[in-house]
């Protein structure tokens, strides 16, 4: 029996360029809870930004995994935080304004604040944040829980810049989540390690749970559960991990998956 099912959102539930998520998902969500199943997000976002997505059902997202895993909620519970050590955020940013066209993001709360960086490559990147960023000169001295990299350029600059963060800067780990987009985290932290907390939380097995992504930020999780399964738009090395495939995100595809869980039908096969 399906105890628990993760999902992450952007490109998953969430079509490119919409702001909500479909009514069908969120219906879908409240079928798995009256089942008696745990259901929610897995995303990269910071916790302010995820209830919008579901047009404010909070009920949607009382059990969630926040900023890649880093914040973990329970029924509405914080259950984990973590916070990214600020003289390595400080490192990166040396680092990265040497880098053309890349920048550095750090959040207080739902805001997003530019470290290092142009706005017009951010806005190349990820507008959403763009458009409500604000400058500040340094790596802010409160915990930092939510950090991200960008970098307006091809894929294969991305993707070396990412390594050499990895490489250089000590205690922090970076994904590649999106084209031009990474994740900061501290190091051995992410979706994986979130997941793993929730179950040990509700005491059951990652066997008894389901998890749904697209991008290499829910490889962590992949790795840990072993019914995970890969919307039809997921990037390749994505496709690849999954041991189960279904629909694109714009049918709704997670959404009728999570249906058939909550009335006790296995929705996958191979």
């Amino acid at each position: 029996m399906i105890r628990l099912i993760l999902t992450d959102i952007d490109n998953t539930i969430l079509p490119h360029g919409e702001s909500r998520v479909s009514e069908r998902t969120v219906s879908s969500f409240h079928r798995a809870l009256d089942a008696g199943i745990h259901i929610g997000p897995a995303s990269g976002r910071g916790i302010d930004w995820i209830p919008p997505f579901f047009g404010g059902d909070a009920t949607c997202c009382s059990t969630c995994l926040a900023t890649n895993g880093l914040q973990v909620y329970l029924d509405g519970r914080l259950i984990h935080e973590e916070h990214s050590a600020r003289s390595a955020l400080r490192e990166a940013a040396t680092i990265l304004k040497e880098v053309p066209h890349a920048g550095l993001l750090c959040f207080k709360g739902g805001t997003p604040l530019l470290v290092t960086g142009e706005r017009e490559d951010l806005a190349a990147v990820f507008p959403t944040y763009a458009r409500v960023c604000v400058p500040v000169e340094d790596v802010p001295d409160f915990p930092i829980i939510k950090s991200n990299v960008f970098i307006s350029s091809d894929d294969k600059t991305a993707r070396e810049l990412v390594a050499r963060l990895n490489r250089e800067v000590e205690g922090l780990d970076f994904d590649y989540a999106l084209p031009g987009f990474s994740n900061i985290m501290p190091h051995g932290y992410n979706k994986g390690t979130g997941v793993c907390m929730l179950c040990d939380a509700l005491g059951i097995d990652t066997s008894e749970a389901v998890v749904f992504g697209d991008a290499e930020n829910d490889l962590p999780m992949f790795s840990v559960v072993p019914d995970c399964v890969a919307v039809a738009n997921a990037q390749s090395s994505v496709r690849d991990a999954a041991r189960w495939h279904i629909g694109p995100c714009d049918e709704d595809a997670v959404a009728q998956a999570v249906e058939a869980l909550a009335s006790c039908e296995w929705p996958f096969s191979s």
